[in-house]
């Protein structure tokens, strides 16, 4: 059996009311789960150069503290779920770098009859895959590790710290980063940690993203760029910055360039809400 990716949700549904009928009872659970799984593979999707599509293999599944015991107390569960995720890939034609796992969570901001399911990959998981080509002005997809102590500021007052491979930031609740703001989609922008250097992706938002005024798909980050998320202002920044190559020289440069270098990895976030 073959389907797009926008059968993905459609065929979940179908196989959670198969295999988890006997775990999980109630239909607003049920979707629920669909939906999130739904996003949170599809959100984080890579599209690789020669055309082929890398699926997250680490998904953690959230709930209220006091709902955490129901779902932990059925063993198998997140076994059976793994199971479903393997064969949407099969069927979608995605790959998974290494078998998908599913863990638990607490989030105490969520309601007790609510989840929420984040997903990333393996850190270093792109590096084992073939037709990425690297040139003087690309990175590789490999990546050694985090930035060192990066940041935003979120409309000048809040610090957010950035200590994960992957950042998801929009308005949506299961967003690393939530800004709950009408101008942000709920799927907006992702950052993602590549050789030691944080690149911002615009998952195909409605208000758009820049960086220092220009409007972007993609960009490598430094330190002092302001991102705006359809106006939205974030600062990036890092408390022990790397080496600017692009200030060898002693001339000014201007305040944001298109020709920096960035990766060639293009997220493929179809079908999202906004």
């Amino acid at each position: 059996m073959k389907i797009s990716l926008s059968q993905i949700e459609g065929r979940l549904q179908e196989l959670v009311e198969i295999h988890l009928a006997n775990y999980i009872l109630g239909r607003t659970i049920k979707d629920l789960l669909v939906e999130k799984l739904s996003v949170a593979m599809k959100t984080n999707l890579i599209k690789m150069s020669d055309g082929s599509r890398i699926a997250p293999n680490l998904y953690k599944l959230l709930t209220h503290p006091d709902a955490t015991k129901n779902w932990q107390a059925e063993p198998h569960l997140l076994d059976s779920i793994a199971e479903i995720l393997n064969t949407i890939g099969q069927e979608a034609g995605i790959k998974f770098l290494y078998p998908p796992t599913i863990s638990f969570g607490t989030d105490a901001r969520l309601s007790s009859d609510h989840i929420r399911i984040t997903a990333s990959h393996t850190p270093r998981s792109v590096a084992d895959t073939q037709g990425t080509p690297t040139t003087t002005k690309t990175m590789e997809s490999t990546e050694e590790n985090l930035p060192s102590s990066a940041f935003l500021i979120v409309e000048g007052v809040k610090i957010f710290p950035l200590d994960k491979m992957v950042i998801n930031i929009g308005r949506r609740l299961d967003n690393h980063l939530t800004i709950d703001d009408p101008r942000i989609s709920r799927n907006h922008a992702q950052l993602r940690a590549i050789k030691g250097r944080y690149v911002v992706f615009d998952l195909n938002s409605t208000g758009g993203t820049y960086v220092n005024g220009h409007r972007i798909n993609q960009s490598l980050l430094y330190p002092e760029d302001v991102i705006s998320l359809a106006g939205v202002p974030l600062i990036y920044g890092q408390d022990n910055p790397p080496p600017r190559p692009d200030l060898a020289e002693t001339t000014p440069i201007s305040s944001a360039t298109i020709d920096r270098p960035t990766v060639i990895l293009k997220i493929f976030p179809e079908e999202k809400e906004r």
